[in-house]
């Protein structure tokens, strides 16, 4: 290590030293665990149907186990609950077998009826799941999940009726099935269903249970919580309590990568209907089918994780004992990483990086790669002036990428023009309009701004992280030289970040996104009009048309040229601003072994273990350039 390195180094661990402490502290009278990784943020929630953040997915992956699991090394869809599985010829149905062998950690077999019930529960509207889109692939998902907006006159539908308002939370009122007759509409947003049930036509109109109990209905009329689309109408049948069979809308190329991702997981209906929820996910409560359990959780401090005894594939799960530690500073993380007391890290301070990565001899822990992912800003087109396209364009014109990522990200990120990362083999990148600060003042002009005059203070809004921030501040400076336009920053705590996303309590925003699966349908399905993923406002019917067709087109090349169709259209019209590629930044003890650099940064520790008797390089610094 260079002189300058090992000052700058002694300064950040200086910098830490008490909240490197702090953690040394919480965690003092534990026994040691086998591994111990930086999770970043406190996570929101455990429960696969609600979470969307890498913290949580991490810690998703090592208590659940879907049908498939992916690779450790290529991400390829492999065995996981499912022992096997077969595809129709015109690939739209999917039989999977299940091992008889696969158990929830209360050691109750897991089935063919979990996965349907956590399906089910998942598309289900009144769990609001924001990834419910993932499912909408399998036949009528989509209407299922609109509840009494996917519905229509002649179909089969099922009312479910209210429940006292203290029942537990999670249990389904009784369902009946039956015919629908004509749906009633009363205001914008509230409509009555007469439904036929058993030859008798009944008015069914929604409402809470506290409502339902607390008053009768009008003359004629019957509460219930909701009708929807009968269930039975979804392609996921239960054929056996070994088999299921999932059909689907359109041959979709990437369903095994869904199947294999956090939001289809099983849950164990006993246990949500015990406890209700959020009490269900608690440690001492939660029952689950991954390698590893939760042993206890303690808030700004860490999960702690143990291999579970029930899991099928335990023989081969090599670290016992797992802390995910909760961590937001970087600096302090990488005090904890250099005073082993964290294995592995999954980010660095630039100012460290740019050091580290400089050292001679290399470091023999440190080596980025890049993988599918995109660093961009959300534009609230909702407001005022974000909503004029011109505004939106000279925004983009004027940042100065190539300053941002030399300036702050040493880790080798490439500026970007597109919302869709590079290494999706045939598929072509679009690009937005490049760097013109002068057309960028221009168009500000021509929307009535000129030099930057009587335009409103906007606002940055970023989760709390020192790269997040530093990247805002400069992006704001440069705004204010190249627009004359005054931004300030705003930075959440994870949680509140993300409900300030979805409610779109923002001007402009920063988003990540990772690949969920090696598709450019990943990132472009976001912006859709019906995507909970789109907070936006932005909503273009071409735009949707495209993707949606995509969906439908069986031949790859065809498919993909629709998208890139998509993607310009996105990247003319400028709903988010996009800023870099990511790279990896791991730091993993060459003590670890099977972690590799991949195209999704997706590293289940399910499949690591620790060799202190190793040599040569490990699997992650295998092939560093």
């Amino acid at each position: 290590m260079s002189p300058t390195s090992r000052n700058l180094i002694a300064c950040l661990l200086l910098g830490s030293l008490l909240l490197g402490a702090v953690w040394t502290t919480l965690g003092g009278g534990l026994p040691h665990a086998d591994f111990t990784f930086i999770n970043e943020s406190e996570i929101k929630s455990v429960d696969p149907a609600l979470i969307t953040g890498q913290p949580e997915g991490r810690i998703a992956f090592s208590i659940f186990e879907g049908l498939v699991r992916n690779d450790p090394k290529t991400l390829e869809p492999i065995p996981g609950v499912a022992k096997r599985w077969d595809i129709s010829e015109d690939r739209l149905v999917y039989t999977f077998y299940l091992r008889d062998d696969a158990r929830w950690s209360d050691g109750s077999d897991v089935t063919a009826h979990d996965f349907a019930y956590s399906w089910r529960r998942f598309l289900d509207p009144r769990t609001a799941a924001e990834y419910a889109y993932q499912a909408w692939y399998i036949k009528n998902a989509h209407d299922y999940s609109l509840g009494g907006s996917g519905i229509k006159p002649g179909d089969e539908v099922e009312v479910e009726l209210n429940l006292p308002p203290d029942a537990i939370n999670t249990l389904r009122g009784e369902v009946l099935h039956g015919n629908l007759v004509r749906i009633i509409p009363r205001s914008e947003d509230e409509r009555d269903f007469l439904v036929e049930i058993d030859g008798r036509e009944i008015m069914y109109r929604p409402t809470d249970d506290t409502e339902a109990a607390r008053n009768d209905p009008p003359e004629g009329v019957t509460w219930c919580r909701q009708v929807l689309l009968d269930f039975r109408q979804v392609g996921i049948k239960v054929v056996d309590e070994l088999t299921l069979r999932v059909t689907l809308e359109n041959p979709t190329p990437y369903f095994l990568g869904l199947v294999g991702y956090y939001p289809l997981f099983p849950v164990n209906q006993k246990c949500l209907e015990t406890f209700g929820a959020p009490d269900w996910t608690k440690a001492r409560n939660i029952v689950t089918n991954g390698p590893y359990r939760i042993q206890f959780r303690r808030i700004r401090d860490r999960i702690r994780m143990i291999k579970s005894d029930q899991y099928w594939n335990r023989e081969n799960v090599r670290l016992e004992v797992v802390d995910a530690l909760a961590v937001e500073s970087l600096t302090t993380a990488l005090n904890l990483y250099l005073t082993d007391k964290a294995d592995w890290i999954g980010d660095v301070p630039p100012p460290a990086m740019r050091e580290l990565i400089r050292e001679e001899p290399a470091r023999n822990d440190l080596n980025p790669a890049p993988y599918l992912s995109s660093y961009f800003y959300l534009i609230n087109t909702r407001r005022e002036p974000l909503d004029d396209v011109r505004v939106r364009r000279a925004l983009s014109m004027a940042l100065d990428r190539e300053e941002i990522t030399s300036k702050l990200l040493p880790a080798g990120e490439l500026p970007s023009l597109s919302l869709v990362s590079p290494g999706l083999e045939g598929y072509r990148t679009q690009n937005a309009e490049a760097e013109n600060p002068a057309l960028a003042r221009q168009l500000l002009a021509e929307a009535g701004y000129p030099k930057g005059r009587g335009f409103p203070r906007l606002e940055i809004l970023t989760n709390t992280h020192e790269a997040h921030q530093a990247i805002a501040e400069l992006i704001r400076k440069q705004w204010q030289r190249e627009l004359g336009i005054t931004v300030k920053t705003r930075n959440e705590e994870w949680g509140a970040y993300n409900t300030s996303m979805r409610q779109g309590k923002y001007d402009l925003a920063r988003r990540g996104w990772i690949s969920d699966y090696s598709d450019p349908n990943t990132f472009l399905d976001m912006f859709t009009t019906t995507s909970e993923q789109n907070s936006t406002g932005w909503s273009n019917a071409q735009y949707d048309e495209l993707v949606d067709s995509a969906a439908t087109e069986p031949d790859p090349d065809k498919r993909f040229r629709l998208l890139e169709q998509a993607e310009r259209i996105l990247l003319e019209d400028l709903p988010l601003i996009p800023i870099y590629t990511y790279v990896s930044k791991n730091m993993v003890k060459p003590y670890v072994r099977g972690f590799y650099n991949n195209v999704r940064d997706e590293h289940p520790v399910s499949d690591m273990w620790i060799d202190r008797s190793l040599k040569s390089p490990n699997e992650f610094m295998r092939g560093r350039p």
